[in-house]
């Protein structure tokens, strides 16, 4: 079985109640696009192509995440780079549009996590992170990984 795989499966033993996998696929996708737009306020260096202009830190972050994917599964890493890079040019457009965007990126990830902790109340098993931090990592590609299955896209 491939590393993985076996992330996958430990994840998912605390992700088995219907309501907190519900509850995951809304929520990680928040929390994922919450920490990138928190990400892309620190303004120390800007890497500027034509008319789009993109954070240092948030590329940096991106391109680590990357790396990590990608040594896990090439696809996965490849599809979440796009995701990565997608989310980001929509989050700079928020930043330049919306004076307040820290604060609708703070909310949105404080919310998500209330909803997250009330997910696993409900499952009645602690967050996966808890035992190991990486597992903050592994929730989107978990969710991904259903969405290729489905699609029978091996990863």
């Amino acid at each position: 079985m491939k590393k993985v795989d076996l992330l996958f499966e430990r994840y998912g033993e605390s992700h088995q109640n219907h309501t907190n996998e519900f509850i995951h696929w809304v929520c990680v996708p928040l929390i994922f696009f919450s920490i990138m737009g928190l990400l892309s306020l620190i303004r120390i260096a800007i890497l500027q192509v034509e008319t789009v202009e993109i954070s240092l830190i948030s590329l940096i972050v991106i391109l680590l995440v990357t790396v990590y994917y990608m040594r896990l599964s090439f696809i996965i890493g490849f599809i979440m780079f796009i995701a990565m890079i997608s989310v980001q040019l929509l989050i700079e457009k928020i930043d330049k549009e919306f004076t307040y965007a820290w604060l609708l990126y703070l909310m949105i990830f404080a919310i998500s996590w209330v909803f997250q902790f009330i997910g696993h109340k409900i499952e009645g098993k602690k967050p996966s992170f808890l035992t190991d931090i990486f597992f903050l990592l592994i929730g989107p590609i978990w969710l991904l990984h259903f969405v290729l299955k489905k699609l029978r896209i091996k990863y």
